[in-house]
C-alpha cells in the first residue's frame, strides 16, 4: 500500500509541475500587445506635434513696420561704412569736442580715465575726458582726437588702433 501511495503522490506532483508551465505563446502575445501600444502612442504624439505646428503657423502675427516722417530722423554720414556710436556726453577735462571724436578708452573710474589722458598728453595728443551719465555706472571716455568731419576722425582712429586696438568713433550729441 505504501508503494501505491508513493506512486500516486509522485504522479500528482508530476501533473502539478507540468500543468504550471507557461507557454512561449503567452510571452509572445504580451510582447506584441506592448509593441502595438507603443506604436499607437508614437503615432498619437506625432499627430499632436503636427497639430501644434499648424496651430503656431496660424497664430503667427506679422507686425507692420513703423514709419516716421523724414524730419524726425537724424542722418549721420556713413558713406565710408565706419561705425559711429552716438552718445550724449559732457566734457570733464579738456577744451571741448567737435562733431566726431576718437575714443581710446572707457572707464567707470574717473582717476583711470585721467591717467590715460595724461599718458596721451605726454605723447603729444590733446586728450580729453568726457562722461556719459546716461549709462549706469557713468562711463568716462578718453578722447584722443576730435574732428569736424567723419573722414578725418576715421583716419585718426585707424592710426590709433595700432596702440589702442579698441579705438572707436564717437558722435557727440
Amino acid at each position: 500500500m505504501k508503494k501505491y501511495t508513493m506512486l500516486c503522490a509522485a504522479l500528482c506532483a508530476a501533473m502539478v509541475f507540468t500543468g504550471c508551465k507557461s507557454s512561449e505563446s503567452a510571452y509572445k502575445q504580451a510582447y506584441l500587445k506592448a509593441k502595438q501600444q507603443e506604436e499607437l502612442q508614437q503615432k498619437q504624439e506625432a499627430e499632436a506635434a503636427a497639430q501644434r505646428a499648424a496651430q503656431e503657423q496660424e497664430n503667427t502675427v506679422v507686425v507692420p513696420m513703423e514709419e516716421k516722417a523724414a524730419n524726425q530722423t537724424q542722418v549721420v554720414d556713413n558713406s565710408d561704412n565706419v561705425p559711429v556710436r552716438q552718445e550724449t556726453v559732457s566734457v570733464v577735462a579738456g577744451q571741448g569736442l567737435k562733431n566726431f571724436s576718437v575714443v581710446v578708452g572707457s572707464f567707470s573710474l574717473k582717476a583711470n580715465a585721467e591717467g590715460l589722458q595724461q599718458t596721451l598728453n605726454n605723447q603729444g595728443y590733446n586728450a580729453q575726458v568726457v562722461v556719459n551719465n546716461q549709462v549706469n555706472p557713468a562711463m568716462y571716455r578718453v578722447v584722443a582726437t576730435t574732428f569736424d568731419t567723419k573722414g578725418e576722425a576715421a583716419a585718426s582712429r585707424n592710426s590709433l588702433q595700432e596702440k589702442y586696438p579698441g579705438a572707436w568713433l564717437l558722435y557727440a550729441k
